[in-house]
C-alpha cells in the first residue's frame, strides 16, 4: 500500500509543514521536496498547472517521500478525480461555505478514491488528505455545521480572502479579523479536525503552532524573498 505520511502524522495529531509551489515545474518540486517538507502543495487554483505536468510534479515529490497535495479550482468531482488520477495524495478544495458544500467535497474525494482503488491492486489503495478552505464570512457563520462532516482532515483558514470578505482587505491584523480568528479557533479546538493556516515566516509559523495549528504552509516565494534578502544584506555589508 502506498504510504501517505502526511495523513499518518495528522492522524497522530502531529504538526505537518508544507510548501506551496505555484510554478508548473517538476524539477522545482524535486528541489523543494528534497529539503525535508512533509508535503508540497501543487497550485491549480491560482496557477497554470495542467494534468500532465501535475503528474510529473507528483512523481518528483513522491521520490523524496513527500506528500503531493493539489489545490483544485472548484468543488467538482470530475476535477478532483482527474487530479487524483495523477497520483496526488491530497486534495485542497477552496471556497467551502456551507455544510452541504463540505459534504459534496468529501463525497467527491471519497468517490474518486473508490474509483481509483478499484482500478488498481492493493498497492494502489488511495487514501487522500482532505483539506477544505474557509475564506468568507458565510463559511465562518456555518463553521460549526461544517465541522460535523465526517472525512475532513483539515480546515484551512484563508486569511487573505477572509479579510476581504470582512471588509478589511490587506489588513490581517485588524481587530475585527483577529476577533473572527479567535471565534474560528474556539470552534476548531472543540473538534477533532486539524487547523490549517498559511504562515509567511518562522515567527508566524511558531505563533500558529502555539495556537493549535497542525497543518502549516508557506509560499515558496516568501521563503526565497526573505532568504535572498538576508543573504544580500549580509554579503554587501
Amino acid at each position: 500500500m502506498e504510504i501517505n505520511r502526511t495523513k499518518e502524522k495528522l492522524n497522530r495529531k502531529e504538526t505537518v509543514f508544507g510548501c506551496f509551489v505555484r510554478y508548473p515545474d517538476p524539477a522545482l518540486v524535486e528541489m523543494v521536496a528534497c529539503m525535508g517538507w512533509d508535503f508540497v502543495v501543487l497550485e491549480s487554483e491560482h496557477g497554470s498547472l495542467d494534468l500532465r505536468t501535475c503528474e510529473n510534479m507528483v512523481r518528483s515529490a513522491k521520490r523524496w517521500g513527500v506528500t503531493p497535495i493539489v489545490r483544485v479550482t472548484t468543488n467538482s468531482q470530475s476535477i478532483i478525480l482527474r487530479f487524483l488520477e495523477t497520483g496526488a495524495q491530497g486534495i485542497i478544495v477552496p471556497q467551502v461555505n456551507s455544510q452541504e458544500e463540505a459534504k459534496r467535497a468529501v463525497q467527491s474525494v471519497e468517490k474518486s478514491s473508490r474509483v481509483l482503488t478499484s482500478s488498481y491492486d492493493e498497492k494502489g489503495t488511495v487514501n487522500p488528505v482532505v483539506v477544505l478552505y474557509i475564506e468568507t464570512v458565510k463559511a465562518v457563520s456555518e463553521l460549526t455545521e461544517i465541522l460535523e462532516v465526517d472525512g475532513i482532515d483539515v480546515i484551512n483558514v484563508g486569511r487573505t480572502d477572509l479579510s476581504q470578505s470582512l471588509g478589511f482587505p490587506g489588513q490581517p491584523g485588524h481587530p475585527e479579523i483577529q476577533k473572527t480568528l479567535d471565534t474560528i479557533l474556539t470552534s476548531m479546538h472543540q473538534s477533532n479536525i486539524g487547523l490549517g493556516i498559511m504562515a509567511s515566516g518562522i515567527q508566524a509559523a511558531q505563533y500558529w503552532k502555539s495556537r493549535g495549528a497542525c497543518y502549516i504552509t508557506v509560499n515558496l516565494e516568501n521563503l526565497l524573498k526573505y532568504s535572498v534578502k538576508h543573504y544580500l544584506d549580509v554579503v554587501r555589508g
